[in-house]
């Protein structure tokens, strides 16, 4: 996408956690002037956000900044439910089609360094000790009054905003939004420890009883997160010293206390670093847009831990608003690419709050239908397969997808994933690609970059024959027929998405780790996918028959900005 000069007015974020930083990211990544504040002098040291989900990871790698990450995260492949001491059922991620099949374990603070130190490299720092007071708009701007640690004002004057400062989000209060749902009557604890015991390091327990909910986290090294409810319940326990705010902090007995009462496995808990209390609430508000503002992360909506579903979510919504301010903010699209923000992210924020408040009830019941469901039919239904696929995808958020999204354009083809769900990642053999690429075997995920649309043409060859090497090893190059439709094609989504979009001519490899291309796509050849910048197919379709359709969609949406109303 076209660079935007420094002098150009800021998208203004407020809040630098997890998804201050993603959008930050996004943006950045697209040469889109950035200004990330946070109220904080200094990041948090411990957090409660500590899973990163497949789909993340995923995002992660297309942004060029998975590795540390994997570096230092703990990596759990399947999770548990017991209930009274016996494993109702075991959810494995192993059978995932993705680099990334589990869920990786690091510090939520861990996670802020990371990005921090990755926006370094794009030319963003976070501005610290600065804070949201007051916020005024009008068609062309938004003026923010910023308020500094030393007491100085500042007018910041920002072509968008983005609140992504938490739960209690000065950006939505200025904004007067409702944030509608309840909050749980239970009292829970996080606490970080060590736990000695025969269960799996690799695999997330979560115990149900009668006395309440206990989950043990593995987080590597010996140290877990231990997570519990009804903490009120438990009595004649001393629960700690002073935290922070003069609130009393769970303590390591409160936490063996409860782990003998609920967990059917000897363990041993020590070593108590970092514990807090919470009070759980469900959430969300019915507006991500107003006029030039926009909610994000927890800002947007909180819910339960369960399924570690939060700050993935607020990450992904980061993703997916990024590039498509910085489309608007380059002259290339109108405000209407904006309001499909909402259109795409509100309907997944509601879902996750029903899925996840299900999930807490289940696990939590006492007695009844929910208690009944869990003890008898979720054993039989954990054993159904494609049940267990489906709960899968679901954690993981690769089912995550945008199908009745008006960004979609589908058309029928042999397999291949929809326009509007996720592009998995393939390997295929790249006959010819932008900026001069040599042709040679790569991943997708390593062609596609998120400051730029990627549209990818699998052609076949003569034969259905692979690129493949010769007796001395050297690759022998594929000979590929001119095909005028592909060319057409090829020259009119230039023309459409001028410095935007990067086109890369494929076809399949011969072996490699990655799934095969005809695997991962269908077997239609040729045939074009149209990636957005964020790692979602918007449109697919056949050369021949589907160019002229993909021309007007691409003008509708992405084009200039008096194509879309």
């Amino acid at each position: 996408m076209a660079a935007v000069t420094n002098d150009a007015p800021p998208v203004l974020i407020v809040g630098a956690g997890p998804t201050g930083l993603a959008a930050a990211m996004s943006l950045a990544r697209a040469h889109t002037n950035v200004r990330l504040i946070d109220r904080a002098l200094e990041p948090a040291a411990y957090s409660r956000a500590i899973g990163i989900q497949a789909r993340t990871l995923e995002l992660f790698e297309q942004h060029r900044v998975v590795e540390p990450f994997l570096a230092l995260g703990h990596r759990l492949r399947a999770a548990n439910l017991y209930s009274n001491g016996h494993r109702l059922a075991r959810l494995d991620f192993d059978p995932l089609h993705t680099r990334y099949p589990y869920l990786l374990c690091l510090d939520q603070s861990i996670t802020e360094r990371l990005l921090t130190e990755h926006l370094a490299t794009l030319g963003i720092q976070i501005e610290r000790g600065v804070a949201l007071v007051g916020l005024k708009q009008d068609a062309s701007q938004v003026e923010a009054q910023l308020l500094r640690a030393d007491g100085r004002q500042e007018t910041c004057r920002a072509a968008y905003v983005i609140g992504a400062d938490g739960a209690h989000s000065t950006t939505r209060h200025l904004l007067g939004l409702g944030f509608s749902g309840k909050t749980f009557e239970q009292t829970f604890l996080l606490a970080d420890l060590q736990v000695d015991s025969d269960l799996s390091e690799d695999e997330f327990h979560l115990f149900a009883s009668s006395d309440g909910l206990a989950a043990v986290i593995p987080m590597g090294g010996g140290r877990h997160r231990f997570i519990a409810d009804n903490v009120n319940d438990v009595n004649d326990v001393n629960d700690g010293g002073e935290a922070n705010g003069g609130e009393r902090k769970p303590s390591l007995d409160l936490c063996s206390a409860i782990a003998t009462q609920r967990i059917g496995h000897p363990l041993q808990l020590s070593a108590l670093t970092w514990s807090s209390h919470f009070h759980l609430n469900s959430r969300m508000v019915e507006r991500l847009r107003t006029q030039r503002v926009f909610l994000a992360g927890d800002a947007a909506h909180v819910h339960s831990p369960a399924g570690a579903q939060g700050m993935n979510t607020g990450i992904q919504e980061a993703l997916n608003l990024g590039w498509k301010l910085a489309r608007r903010m380059a002259g290339q699209a109108s405000e209407a690419l904006l309001d499909t923000y909402q259109l795409e992210r509100h309907p997944i924020e509601r879902d996750v709050l029903r899925q996840t408040a299900f999930i807490t009830q289940l696990a939590e019941a006492e007695r009844g239908p929910m208690k009944l469901l869990r003890e008898r039919i979720m054993p039989v239904l954990a054993a159904f397969g494609p049940l267990r696929d489906a709960a899968r995808l679901m954690v993981s958020e690769l089912a995550i997808q945008y199908r009745r999204s008006p960004l979609t354009l589908e058309r029928v083809l042999d397999g291949g994933p929809r326009a509007g769900e996720r592009a998995p990642d393939a390997l295929v053999h790249v006959i010819d690609g932008p900026l001069g690429r040599a042709p040679g075997t790569a991943r997708l995920y390593d062609l596609h970059d998120p400051a730029f649309f990627s549209l990818f043409l699998l052609v076949a060859l003569p034969g259905g024959t692979q690129a493949a090497m010769d007796a001395t090893g050297a690759l022998v190059e594929p000979k590929v027929a001119a095909d005028p439709d592909l060319d057409r094609l090829c020259s009119a989504v230039e023309a459409t998405l001028p410095g935007a979009v990067r086109i890369w001519r494929v076809t399949d490899a011969s072996d490699g780790e990655a799934p095969s291309l005809m695997h991962a796509y269908g077997r239609t050849r040729p045939a074009f996918y149209l990636l957005r910048p964020d790692g979602y197919l918007c449109a697919r379709g056949r050369p021949a028959s589907d160019a002229s359709a993909l021309m007007r969609h691409c003008e509708t949406w992405f084009g200039g900005p008096g194509a879309a109303h």
